[in-house]
């Protein structure tokens, strides 16, 4: 049996230390497994990547890089006026364009409006 396709450890074939799918040491982790453990990467070099098969790409092969978990620093703290950018940001998408009005949900992209403003039209037919 041979060995699996990224398997590379030493980073000889494809410049990085390389794992197929779930084959990935312990002490690397990715960067949405860093965040849910409440870390970042912190400036430090990529130590791996995970290589995978996937349709969903042009070449059919994906990656996700891998971040030492021993050399990651902690999130930082959002300051008041991240939450006030944040919270006028998500206002934003709120706020329908054609009344004005917040209307408390997310305005759908496919209509552009809130969803009495896009019945409004097929109302007055």
């Amino acid at each position: 049996m041979s060995a699996p396709r990224f398997w590379d450890p030493d980073g000889i074939k494809f410049g990085v230390p390389t794992y197929p799918w779930r084959l990935a040491p312990d002490g690397l982790a990715t960067r949405a497994q860093l965040r849910a453990r409440g870390l970042r990467p912190g400036g430090q070099e990529v130590a791996a990547q995970i290589l995978w098969r996937s349709r969903r790409t042009r070449s059919g092969i994906r990656a996700a890089y891998l971040y030492r978990i021993d050399q990651a620093k902690p999130v930082r703290p959002m300051t008041p006026g991240k939450w006030a950018a944040l919270a006028k940001a998500n206002a934003a998408r709120r706020t329908c364009p054609a009344c004005r009005r917040d209307a408390g949900y997310t305005l759908p992209t496919s209509l552009g409006v809130c969803v009495p403003c896009a019945d409004a039209p097929a109302l007055a037919a």
